[in-house]
């Protein structure tokens, strides 16, 4: 059996007035009404160009050990009261070197939509940064062996509808991490709070989810070749 880990990441949209009335026109271009600038504002975290990295998690599906690295304005690190997941806090620069340095030693990585949205973003995010990633996060899409985005797999690469990891989740039977009342239009707030280590929380919550996924997928539905 490969190696193997899943991960996920939750964004949040830079400060509008760090960009210059250039950029800040060209993000708000088409934007007529006030609903229409706050709908194109709400957009710019989805982008690493406009957006920063505010929590990654990554957990063995076969071990339930992992880790969260999460912005903070100081370095911290916990542990969970299990002691099964390490949380390590420090600003974006810190945690991307971190994510890349141990993202490099699995076989193969597994997300849900990782490969149009968490993959891109690290990887651009990076590079913007300054940090070299150690892997390419967006392979050959037609496998699983690399990276597993359970998106692709559940959809049979787009020939049924997408749906959220909520309703997957659901679906299954299998616990939603929207549960606990957070979702990512939260995220904001708690970050502006300074609430960062039930941002880091969330976000494993998020991965834990994927997880359990992952094993209803593999048992039942990959038949891709080893």
């Amino acid at each position: 059996m490969p190696s193997r880990v899943v991960f996920d990441i939750e964004t949040l949209a830079l400060p509008f007035d760090s960009f210059d009335e250039a950029q800040q026109a060209y993000l708000l271009h088409g934007a007529h009404t006030a609903t229409e600038r706050e709908e194109m504002l709400q957009k710019l975290n989805l982008y690493p160009l406009t957006a920063q990295v505010i929590a990654i998690a990554m957990l063995n599906p076969d071990t339930n050990k992992g880790n969260v690295l999460y912005q903070t304005p100081e370095p911290e690190q916990w542990v969970s009261d299990d002691e099964m997941i390490e949380f390590i806090g420090g600003n974006e620069h810190q945690i991307l070197e971190q994510f890349w340095k141990t993202i490099e030693k699995y076989e193969q990585i597994i997300s849900f939509n990782g490969r149009t949205f968490d993959g891109p973003f690290l990887m651009i995010r990076s590079a913007v940064l300054g940090v070299k990633p150690s892997r390419n996060l967006v392979p050959y899409r037609y496998s699983p062996k690399d990276h597993c985005d359970l998106l692709d797999q559940l959809t049979f690469y787009g020939a049924f509808r997408r749906f959220s990891l909520d309703f997957y989740c659901k679906a299954f039977g299998i616990k939603s991490p929207k549960s606990e009342g957070i979702t990512g239009l939260s995220l904001g707030e708690l970050y502006r709070n300074g609430e960062y280590r039930r941002i880091a929380q969330y976000c494993l919550g998020d991965t834990i989810a994927t997880a359990e996924l992952f094993r209803r997928w593999d048992l039942y539905l990959n038949f891709s070749e080893e």
